[in-house]
């Protein structure tokens, strides 16, 4: 399949895209229903500070909660296999494109060098070929939970929203805090998927894919509300990833806080108590959860968040939609005794100040019309263009940059390989210091940021998280310069 422009991607939708992926795989389907798929997620971790595997794309029919689904999918299973590796560990992953459209890896939030085949998005992985991705963790590199998807601009979010994404952990100083590796961790991956009575993708319909596809399953770890035990140490480590294309998760633990302990980047100096936490497309964060009330089952909810005004014609969804005025169940905690819980940690990882920046950038994001293009989404009244140096700096220098939203639609900022503070929201400054790499910009705001550009130079990009979003042309092109 020949990659699809941003006039055609948004004058065709993807339903024509999905129908000729669908009807393009089932030569595929039918060699990869021969192979015994574990609906079990695989773990792969580093051994002798090497980890390596075959990571292969495929278009077939799998297990999805309870029902079987054809989606994209890594290895046969939804979400992909997780990755676990340390500071100072080399990664060699052996990639097999089988999907009959071109794609490539992105790992989101490692801090790892943005060209040749480490974290490069301007890869082209043609069907059927192979390519080895090789790279090193620096030694430096903080603990923390980061994931990879697919990054070939213009299929972005067709692609992970038929199911690629996987997750990718660092292991380090805050896996060993003593109250932290007492905890029971969980791993926990939201995504959504439009799919028909059948288990067929539904196509993406012009106004869901302009304000940002939904789909109308939820599913965490590939299932429909698991089960998350806390045992008799009464501490539950719980870490998330929202792998959704468009999707907002505001979560809320029936009669339990959140204590929040480390972000996209990493850890906090110290816990956070929060009753609800909103994580957008591409965030991820890392909780504890005390056994502290009656034993029992406790519902995470999904509570109703409004993320596009009615300026923009409603929420966009699609299909048989899940209503968004109320509360969804994503998952179930529970525990079976009243126990004296583990203590909370006091404190974490200190998260030092940056310096003043050495200089003050403006990103204004909004949408309009560009001629012959239709509908686009903008970064200063500019629509992507992939020859093009949007944004110069200096490698090892910090900037301040202000992200304006002046449109009416909430955009997820991102920025590729370096991990920024967020200052101030509307000039109030952020309640706590963490490191971050998906910020939320909702209409009318302006977030000030803090980036040290640090340790790899060569061109990379920074975009807006709802991936459709990204793909209709709100992504620009960085150049960091050594």
């Amino acid at each position: 399949m020949k990659q699809i422009n941003r006039r055609k991607f948004l004058i065709l939708s993807s339903s024509s895209a999905i129908a000729s992926l669908m009807a393009q795989c089932s030569i595929v389907n039918t060699q990869e229903k021969k192979q015994n798929f574990s609906s079990y997620p695989q773990i792969n971790q580093s051994q002798d500070g090497i980890l390596e595997l075959d990571l292969t794309a495929n278009f077939n029919q799998i297990n999805l909660g309870n029902k079987q689904a054809s989606l994209l999918n890594y290895n046969g299973q939804i979400p992909g296999p997780r990755l676990e590796a340390k500071p100072g560990d080399t990664i060699r992953i052996n990639f097999t494109n089988n999907l009959p459209q071109p794609t490539n890896l992105h790992y989101h939030g490692l801090h790892i060098p943005i060209t040749g085949n480490a974290d490069n998005v301007f890869l082209h992985i043609p069907p059927g070929d192979r390519f080895t991705y090789q790279f090193q963790i620096p030694e430096n590199h903080p603990a923390g939970m980061f994931w990879y998807h697919p990054h070939l601009h213009g299929l972005v979010a067709e692609q992970l929203f038929g199911g690629l994404a996987g997750l990718f952990i660092v292991r380090g100083e805050l896996d060993e805090i003593p109250e932290v590796k007492a905890a029971s961790e969980q791993f926990l991956v939201l995504q959504d998927f439009a799919l028909d009575e059948q288990g067929n993708m539904l196509p993406s319909q012009e106004l869901s894919i302009m304000t940002g596809r939904e789909g109308n399953l939820i599913t965490a770890n590939g299932k429909f509300n698991p089960n998350f035990a806390i045992p008799a140490q009464g501490l539950l480590r719980l870490r998330i990833l929202n792998a959704s294309t468009s999707r907002f998760y505001h979560l809320s633990l029936e009669e339990h806080s959140f204590y929040l302990i480390a972000t996209d980047g990493g850890a906090l100096a110290e816990p956070v108590e929060m009753s609800e936490l909103l994580l957008t497309p591409g965030e991820r964060a890392d909780v504890l959860i005390q056994a502290n009330r009656e034993p029992g089952k406790y519902r995470l909810l999904n509570l109703p968040y409004e993320r596009v005004g009615m300026g923009m014609m409603g929420r966009g969804m699609m299909g048989k939609n899940i209503p968004e005025s109320q509360p969804q169940v994503l998952a179930t905690v529970s525990y079976e005794t009243k126990v004296t819980a583990v203590p909370l940690p006091t404190k974490l990882i200190p998260v030092p100040a940056l310096p003043k920046p050495e200089k003050v950038r403006r990103f204004q994001m909004n949408h309009g019309m560009i001629p012959d293009q239709g509908m686009a989404f903008l970064f200063n009244g500019e629509s992507y263009q992939s020859k093009r140096i949007d944004t110069q700096v200096q490698l090892n220098t910090v900037e301040d940059w202000e992200l304006i939203n002046t449109g009416m639609i909430h955009h997820p900022f991102h920025v590729h390989a370096n991990a920024f503070q967020v200052l101030s929201r509307n000039g109030k400054p952020e309640p706590y210091r963490a490191w971050k790499d998906v910020v939320l910009v909702r209409p009318g705001e302006t977030v000030l940021i803090r980036i040290p550009l640090r340790d790899f130079a060569g061109k990379t990009v920074y975009h807006c998280h709802i991936l459709d979003h990204e793909d209709l042309g709100m992504m620009g092109n960085l150049e960091i310069k050594a």
